[in-house]
Formats: structure tokens, sequence, C-alpha cells
């Protein structure tokens, strides 16, 4: 009979009363031959934020690993409350422990893709974890909500006794919003968004208050507030300042665009210029239909020009650069015409119904035997000749952009394909030497080594010999 507790690893318990030998594994063994369960105290993370700033690969099973984990997480990130946590779980290890009981410590992480995945390497963990040291009990250790819903994972598997969620006790203090504010004041992004435009909130509504009203202050806050949210929204510092260094590198380098763009900026203003010039002729307009129309229809002239001779320039920096011309930039001059045909159809079509402008007349012409008289077109053959007239320019633009890259690609096929059948031809001489080679290296091993020849008498005998004889 045992006088006190033991620890042992594998022992062998003899049953007197039916004789039957009982084997114990890594239980604790008290005097009566009682054994103490095993608990499994786990400590959980389903983010894997330990693998991701150690490197480590989840479980990290036993006293030692888990110690070291430890100090390995704390160099990563000492503000990371892991640390907290996998310290909570050896101290609830060790308490298990000098009450007599046999105790695993393991660290089980999910993964940081998706949260299915996460759950879904927790639970295959955790199976391993009970096939190898077979637990009667857990405890769980956490220090978030988030990983709490592990805990249904973990219960479905073994029985759950204790869980343990760690919470930082800086965190429920107020030294805590004050170092989060000095790390707030200290990063000067966030100080140029957020207190700069505060500040000026804070300054300027006094001043339209007193002025205007109130109500006209607090407008005009909102305005700029939404004006600056917008701004920064849709990143249109970044924008400008990319803007900026393109047309700083696109001037250093001298390309045509430059030049083409300019000239299309004083396009656009023009017709701009033109369009609103014939909106304010029209007079006393009812409605804003009529007067967008006439817009467009006196406009789209310039405007089109202006995206012709922006797209001509890029495609002459295309041209004299050193890679091949793209299809769509050799597209897109004949879809710029086209666009500005059928804009100008449509809006010749209703400018018409409404007779704002003239039908179109064709003028008689004496062409020597060929002779035509005066043809007046009505509104819908006007907008018929427009569309098609569009549409043969775009056909025209895509078969010369197709007809334009297949030159251009053919040698570089051609070429591709005298590489690939050389390369071919060099695999198989090379092929044919390493053979030829081998068959060399053999014949000079067999002439070298006297084991080979007849019994080893004639070391310089033909090494052919004996398989001459042995035919």
């Amino acid at each position: 009979m045992l006088d006190g507790p033991v620890a042992i690893d594998v022992i062998a318990v003899l049953d007197t009363a039916t004789g039957v030998v009982e084997r114990v594994s890594g239980f604790i063994v008290t005097r009566n031959a009682t054994a103490i369960v095993t608990t499994l105290v786990v400590c959980l993370d389903r983010t894997d934020d330990v693998g991701r700033k150690t490197g480590l690969r989840s479980p990290v099973v036993g006293w030692e690993a888990v110690r070291a984990l430890v100090t390995d997480v704390g160099l990563a990130d000492p503000e990371d409350s892991g640390v907290n946590t996998l310290l909570e779980s050896l101290r609830v290890a060790q308490n298990l422990r000098d009450e007599n009981e046999e105790v695993v410590v393991a660290v089980v992480s999910g993964d940081h893709d998706s949260m299915v995945s996460a759950d879904r390497a927790v639970a295959e963990q955790l199976d391993g974890l009970l096939a190898d040291y077979e637990p009667d009990s857990a405890v769980v250790v956490t220090d978030s909500a988030d990983d709490e819903r592990l805990i249904p994972i973990v219960e479905s598997r073994v029985r759950v006794d204790s869980v343990d969620r760690v919470v930082v006790r800086q965190a429920r203090d107020i030294e805590s919003t004050y170092y989060l504010l000095k790390q707030f004041l200290a990063d000067e992004e966030l100080r140029q968004t957020v207190l700069v435009p505060i500040g000026l909130t804070l300054l300027v509504f006094p001043l339209l208050a007193t002025i205007s009203g109130p109500a006209e202050g607090a407008a005009a806050i909102t305005t700029v507030i939404g004006l600056f949210l917008l701004y920064k929204g849709f990143n249109i510092d970044e924008r400008l300042t990319r803007l900026a260094h393109q047309t700083r590198e696109s001037l250093y380098s001298g390309q045509v665009s430059v030049v083409t763009y300019v000239v299309a900026a004083g396009l656009t203003f023009v017709g701009l210029f033109v369009g609103a010039l014939g909106v304010s002729n029209l007079g006393e307009t009812p409605g804003v239909v009529i007067p967008a129309t006439q817009f467009a229809f006196d406009s789209i002239p310039w405007l089109a020009m202006a995206a012709l001779t922006a797209s001509v320039g890029r495609l002459l920096d295309e041209a004299i650069g050193e890679e091949p011309i793209r299809s769509s930039f050799l597209n897109l001059p004949f879809i710029v015409v086209a666009v500005s045909l059928v804009v100008r159809g449509f809006s010749a079509y209703f400018l018409e119904q409404q007779d704002v402008v003239d039908s179109f007349v064709v003028p008689a012409a004496e062409l020597g035997v060929l002779s035509n008289e005066r043809f007046v077109m009505g509104a819908g053959e006007r907008l018929a000749l427009f569309v098609v007239t569009a549409i043969v320019v775009s056909l025209i633009g895509a078969q010369v952009a197709s007809v334009v890259s297949g030159s251009g690609d053919g040698g570089s096929d051609a070429e591709r394909t005298d590489s690939s059948d050389g390369s071919d031809g060099a695999v198989e001489r090379d092929s044919t030497t390493d053979a030829t080679s081998d068959r060399e290296d053999r014949s000079l091993s067999d002439r070298a080594d006297p084991e080979l020849t007849d019994g080893g008498a004639d070391a310089n005998a033909d090494p052919y010999s004996l398989n001459d004889r042995d035919r």
C-alpha cells in the first residue's frame, strides 16, 4: 500500500478482488490507488495573433514551450493582451499542479483568413490534443469575446470546468485613455486630419453665428465638413499628387502628348463657351431639356476635336516609344469621332423636332452629265445618316487596329517560333551529348576498376571482353 501521493507516468495496478491488472497512464495515484483526473488548460487564439507575431505554428503544448512563447510574443508586441493571457494559462496550470492534479497546458490558434477556417483549425488541433493526452476536463483561458466563441467547440469535445477571461487592469482605468490620447497626438497625420478641422470649426462658427446667424453658420460649417469628407473619401489629394507627378515626368521626357493635352484643354474651353453662347441665344425657354440639348449640339464639335487631339498625341507617344502600339490607342480616335457623330445626330433630331434648328438641305449640283436637285433631309433621315456614319467609322477603327496590331505581333510570333524550335534542337543536342559523355564515363570507370575485369587478373584488358566471353 502506498503511504502518500506518488506521481508516476505508467503503473500497473492489481485489483485484489478480481485479479485484473489495470494499467494507469499519466495520473497521480493516491494511497488507495484512485486516479486523479487530467486537466487541459487551453489558451484560445481565434485570429492567430501568436502565429503572425512569432511565426510559430500551433498548437504549442507544455509548460516550457508556453513559457518560451510568452517571451517571444512579448518581444514581438509588448502591448498585446495575449501576453497576459499566456501568463494566466501558466498561473492556472501551476495552481492546479499544486493541488496534485496532472495538468497539460496548451495554446491553440485559428486562422486570420476567415472565421470558418479559424474554427476548423481550432477544432482540428483540439482533436489532436485530446487524442494524445486524453484529458477528463478542460479550463479555457481567453482575452476577448471573439475568442469565447470557440468555447462551444471545446465543450463539444471535452467537459469544460471553467472559463477564465483575462482583462488587463489598465484598460479599465483612466490611465489607458491618457495613453491612447498621447499616442494619438504623437501621430502627425491624425493630428492634421482630425484636430485641424475641429479647430477651424470652433474658430469659424462663432464668427458666422455673429454675422449671419446660428442657422447660416451651422449650414456653412456642415457644407465645409461635407466637402472635406468627400475630398478625403475619394482620395482627391492622392489623385492630384499623381497627376502632378505624371505631368512633371511628361515635361521632362519631352512627350508630344503634353502639347496636345494643352491644345485639347483650349478646345474644351472653346466648346464650353460656344455651348453656353448657344444656350443664351435661345432666350426665354421653359424647362432644361431644350437648353441642354442646344448646349450639346453646339459644343460637341469642339469637344470632339479636343478629345481627338488628345488621343492623337497619346498615339504619337506610343508610336515614338520602343514598345509596340496597343490596339486601344489605335481605336480611340475612331471611337471619339463615332461618339461625337451620334451625340450630334440625336441633339439635332430633338432640336429639329422643336423647330430650333433648320432641316438639313442638300444643295443642287451640276457635275457634267450627273446632276441632282435640291434635297431637304428630314429629322429622321438626318439621325439615320449620323448613326450609320458613326457605325461605319467605328468598324473602320476596329479593322485598322486589328490589322496594325496583327502585323506588329507577327514578327514576334515568328521569332518566338524560331526560338522555340532552336531551343528544342539545342535540348536534343544537349541530351545526345550527355548520353555520349555518360557512355564515355562508364567506359573509363570500367577500365579503372579491376574488379570488373576477368577475376582481377588483367586490369588493362578490354572491359567488354568479359561480356563477349559470356555471350
